[in-house]
C-alpha cells in the first residue's frame, strides 16, 4: 500500500475504463488524473505533478507509442507503465526497450493493476530517497534558477564566478535527477517550499 500521496495519471481512450481504473486507484489513497486522449494527458504533465503515468498502447490519433517517445523527451525520469490487449505482447515489450518501466494486459485485474502501481511507486521513491540532499548553497541557487535567474546573474549576486555557479548547477541537475530545465521544475515543486513556476522555466 502507498502510504504518501502520489500523482497518477491514466490515459484510455474508453471512458468506463478510465472511470473503472479512476475509481480503483482512488481507494488506495492515490491521485488520480485519468484523459480519454493522449493528447490531453500530456499536454497535463507540463503544468501538474505526476510520479508514475499509466497509457493504454493503442488508441486513435496519437497512440502509447507516441505519448511514450514525447514523454520521455519531456521527464525523462518519468516511470510509464504500459496497458495492452491480449496478442499485443511484441508491441509492449518494444514499448519497454523504448523507455517504458513496465507493461500489463487487459482485461485489467483490480489486483494486478493496484500490485504493479505500488511496486512501481515504492521503488521509485526508494530512489529518491537513496540521492544525496541538496547542500544550503545548492538551494540557493536553485532558488535563483526556479525564479528565472540565469548563471551569470547568479553569480553577480551570490559573489561568486560564473564557472562555480555553472559547478552547483551540474550538482543540482544530477542531484536532482534532472536532464533538463522541466525536470528540474518538477523536482523543485516536492523540494523548495512555496515554489511557483517562473514563466520562463522549461520553455
Amino acid at each position: 500500500m502507498v502510504t504518501e500521496a502520489k500523482h497518477v495519471f491514466f490515459v484510455d481512450d474508453e471512458p468506463n475504463v478510465c472511470l473503472s481504473v479512476g475509481r480503483t486507484l482512488r481507494q488506495i489513497g492515490l491521485d488520480v488524473h485519468v484523459f480519454t486522449t493522449p493528447e490531453d494527458c500530456f499536454e497535463q504533465l507540463r503544468f501538474t505533478t505526476c510520479d508514475l503515468l499509466i497509457s493504454d498502447l493503442k488508441m486513435p490519433g496519437m497512440d502509447g507509442m507516441e505519448l511514450l517517445g514525447k514523454v520521455k523527451c519531456l521527464m525523462p525520469s518519468l516511470p510509464v507503465l504500459i496497458v495492452t490487449g491480449y496478442g499485443d505482447i511484441p508491441a509492449a515489450i518494444k514499448a519497454v526497450k523504448a523507455g517504458a518501466y513496465d507493461f500489463i494486459q487487459k482485461p485489467l485485474s483490480r489486483q494486478v493493476l493496484i500490485s504493479a502501481v505500488t511496486s512501481i511507486l515504492e521503488e521509485a521513491a526508494a530512489s529518491t530517497a537513496k540521492r544525496k540532499p541538496l547542500t544550503p548553497r545548492e538551494m540557493t541557487v536553485l532558488r535563483l534558477i526556479l525564479a528565472g535567474k540565469n548563471n551569470r546573474e547568479i553569480a553577480a549576486l551570490l559573489h561568486r564566478s560564473v564557472k562555480t555557479i555553472d559547478f552547483h548547477r551540474a550538482n543540482i541537475m544530477q542531484k536532482l535527477d534532472a536532464h533538463n530545465a522541466v525536470e528540474l521544475v518538477e523536482r523543485a515543486i516536492a523540494l523548495v517550499p512555496g515554489f511557483r513556476r517562473h514563466p520562463d522555466i522549461g520553455r
